[in-house]
């Protein structure tokens, strides 16, 4: 596992779409560019994915394993550990006892809250500190938000077709600062990388950005005005190597930065 506060450079990034998007070919170069540094380069994924979905795409072989995992939209945290071949992912309490005090184990009120709101249909997955629905946008009745916004809850919609209810003030980049802060990471050496609205707080954290070729017109939209957020023309992985190489984050970047 990577030293962060000592590595060069700290890869923040998405996966649908973002470290995952484009072609494999183009996924492969990112890849094995990643794989060959890491005595330098750390890689954190900062996903609405959950720790299972993660251990079972890295463990294909083709995907690197993170050092880190900031995952269920900001609302887990947990160190990628080595038992002998085996990888697994640990919680780590310390960096979630916020996230837990803000959530006051909401899931029950918040289900009952929006059972039978149109166009919300429950995901199954039984999340710590989230609810999370599939959307669908046209029957979505938007009086939804206020339901959430009266328990003192946080709501997210993102690629119009999920539905994210999280603890007040969390989300993908407020935890991403948290941990940045916690392991020493200095701010400057980080990019985010990402393509949808659920990772716009990543890039309001003022960390370099990669909006990457692709990405949804919301997020461009509401990145248009923000410096640090580069809007890529390559998609997904590609666009990841086309920022690093932009902000000159390591001495070897390689890739179009026109």
């Amino acid at each position: 596992m990577t030293d962060l506060s000592k590595a060069t450079f700290v890869l923040a990034t998405d996966l649908d779409g973002t470290f995952l998007g484009g072609s494999d070919d183009q996924r492969r170069d990112l890849y094995d560019w990643i794989e060959a540094r890491r005595s330098d380069v750390g890689l954190v994924f900062v996903s609405g994915r959950d720790p299972e979905f993660i251990h079972d795409l890295c463990s294909d072989g083709f995907v690197p394993w993170p050092d880190f995992v900031i995952g269920d939209v900001g609302t887990t945290v947990a160190r990628v550990d080595s038992d002998g071949a085996a990888r697994k992912l640990q919680v780590l309490p310390d960096l979630e006892a916020d996230i837990a005090s803000r959530w006051q184990d909401s899931g029950a009120r918040v289900r009952a809250a929006l059972d039978g709101v149109p166009g919300l249909t429950l995901q199954p997955t039984p999340f710590r500190y989230r609810v999370s629905y599939d959307l669908d946008a046209g029957r979505f009745d938007p009086a939804a938000k206020e339901t959430v916004d009266g328990l003192g809850l946080d709501w997210l919609i993102s690629d119009d077709r999920f539905f994210d209810v999280l603890p007040r003030g969390v989300s993908k980049g407020p935890t991403l600062l948290r941990f940045l802060d916690a392991f020493g990471v200095s701010r400057d050496r980080v990019l985010v990388a990402g393509d949808t609205l659920n990772d716009l707080s990543m890039f309001q954290t003022g960390l370099n950005g990669a909006v990457v070729g692709g990405s949804e017109q919301p997020l461009l939209d509401a990145t248009a005005d923000i410096d640090t957020a580069r809007h890529c023309t390559a998609i997904g992985a590609a666009g990841i190597m086309e920022a690093i190489a932009a902000f000159d984050l390591h001495p070897d970047a390689k890739g179009d930065t026109t």
